[in-house]
């Protein structure tokens, strides 16, 4: 890939709450002519106010932070600026929190763990209009087109099975019986094609269905 030196370097915005993150990707990108660090934020809040202080070319955004989280900053700061470009830094390869970023307006997908390879050819690729998503999270998001998606309903049941929720609480919490807790029990079994409540949690964490 060329990396001849624009007459206007790159300029991009990390969003990441942990600071050794940022300063790392701040170091690689340091020793590159044809980019800069413009600003740096520690929520989706804060990197809303930065996008617009400093209008990024690229901007790379973790996605679970203190707050407001990666996908709903970006969904905010695609509805203000349609044109941003924004790659999904993150640690968590699962299809379905990929394709939730995609949906909200991301144009890259990259792992944290693959930064040192990656990052500096993704930022000038997503640069100059293309797009990266890893060939494994676009595999799995392939691979799972066609499986039926949760119900929000059934991710909040989810997700207090996971906090290790019994029926007769969660159809408390949720204001439902329990018989109807139960449905959605079922329901969310035969979606993930998973036996019990362990596998349940296990299949959803690992596809970033739900977080802890």
């Amino acid at each position: 890939m060329s990396t001849t030196v624009p007459s206007h370097p790159i300029r991009i915005l990390i969003v990441d709450d942990h600071p050794v993150l940022r300063i790392g990707v701040s170091a690689i990108i340091a020793g590159q002519a044809d980019m800069t660090v413009v600003a740096e934020a520690t929520t989706g809040e804060e990197a809303i106010e930065q996008y617009r202080n400093v209008r990024p070319d690229v901007t790379l955004m973790d996605l679970q932070m203190p707050g407001m989280n990666g996908i709903d900053a970006i969904t905010a700061i695609r509805r203000e600026f349609s044109n941003a470009r924004i790659i999904v830094l993150t640690t968590f390869a699962g299809d379905a929190q990929a394709l939730r970023a995609l949906k909200a307006g991301a144009v890259g997908y990259l792992l944290k763990g693959t930064v040192r390879k990656d990052l500096l050819d993704t930022i000038r690729a997503i640069h100059s209009g293309r797009r990266h998503i890893p060939p494994e999270i676009a595999q799995e998001i392939a691979f799972h087109a066609a499986d039926d998606t949760l119900s929000e309903r059934e991710i909040a049941v989810l997700r207090h099975v996971a906090d290790g929720k019994a029926n007769k609480e969660i159809a408390w919490l949720l204001d439902i019986s329990e018989d109807t807790v139960k449905t959605h029990m079922r329901s969310l079994f035969s979606k993930l094609d998973v036996g019990d409540r362990t596998q349940a949690v296990t299949v959803a964490l690992r596809r970033g269905i739900i977080e802890i």
